[in-house]
């Protein structure tokens, strides 16, 4: 029986599998080949790029909320097992989604909703565990799998948010309560402080005017014969008292009455 040499070309990171007589040959790796037809052809080529599947799945926490799962399973086809990857699957991406339904729905509905979004890496191992152990016979390798989002149910969200607005507020007042208390502290503190120096300031004034009338009075009695300490002091008061009344006198705005005192 004679046959022809054709040509086959197959691209970079693809196989294409060579079938004689209907059965299994051989695989053809990436550039020029040639197959002796029609003894053999070539039935189809496989990518051995890696490939990227999305597969969201709808589950129940523990605490009864409804929540969306978002996986992405990165794989690609193992170079020597190109035969079983070709032949003994239909359609692997189906089978892929199908176990990731399995890990998922049997694990997140072990956990609350606040323990799921924290548990995102342990479900992504677990996904990755379980596929790699039953993909491997069949050709293919599980590159990674991710968690990549997880959703509540819309009216959850809007409560999550709610309780995180109202933490957020608590917390600000919390915050705004303490800065006006170290405000009120150190406003007294300064306020002590400045009525210490006050006090400190009066205290020297009166100290140095009691000073001054003292040596006032001694030199007043020495120089003049006649006068005792008390008609100094009543003179320096009736001195005093005048230099008030024109003082206040002296204010438009000043609205006190000083009634006169009889002598007595």
């Amino acid at each position: 029986m004679s046959g022809c040499a054709c040509i086959e070309c197959v691209q970079q990171s693809d196989a294409a599998v060579v079938e004689r007589w209907g059965g299994f040959s051989h695989t053809l790796g990436p550039g020029m080949n040639f197959v002796l037809w029609p003894v053999y052809q070539v039935a189809g080529t496989l990518s051995l790029k890696v490939q990227q599947l999305e597969v969201k799945c709808e589950t129940k926490t523990l605490d009864n909320v409804f929540i969306e799962v978002i996986v992405a399973i990165q794989y690609n086809v193992l170079q020597e097992k190109v035969r079983e990857a070709f032949y003994e699957l239909t359609n692997p991406r189906r089978q892929i989604t199908a176990y990731v339904y399995d890990v998922v729905r049997s694990t997140l509905p072990r956990n609350t909703l606040d323990r799921a979004f924290e548990s995102k890496e342990e479900i992504a191992v677990a996904i990755k565990k379980s596929l790699s152990a039953t993909m491997h016979r069949f050709g293919y390798l599980i590159v990674n799998a991710l968690v990549t989002d997880m959703t509540p149910d819309s009216r959850v969200r809007a409560a999550m948010n709610e309780i995180n607005a109202s933490k957020r507020l608590k917390e600000a007042s919390a915050e705004k309560a303490e800065g006006d208390k170290v405000l009120v502290v150190k406003s007294a503190e300064a306020e002590a402080e400045s009525k210490y120096l006050s006090g400190v300031g009066v205290a020297r004034q009166r100290k140095a005017i009691v000073d001054g009338l003292k040596g006032s009075i001694a030199g007043f009695t020495s120089n003049i014969t006649g006068t005792s300490p008390k008609d100094v002091v009543d003179l320096l008061l009736i001195t005093q008292y005048f230099d008030m009344l024109r003082d206040i006198g002296s204010r438009p705005e000043c609205s006190t009455v000083y009634i006169p005192e009889e002598d007595e």
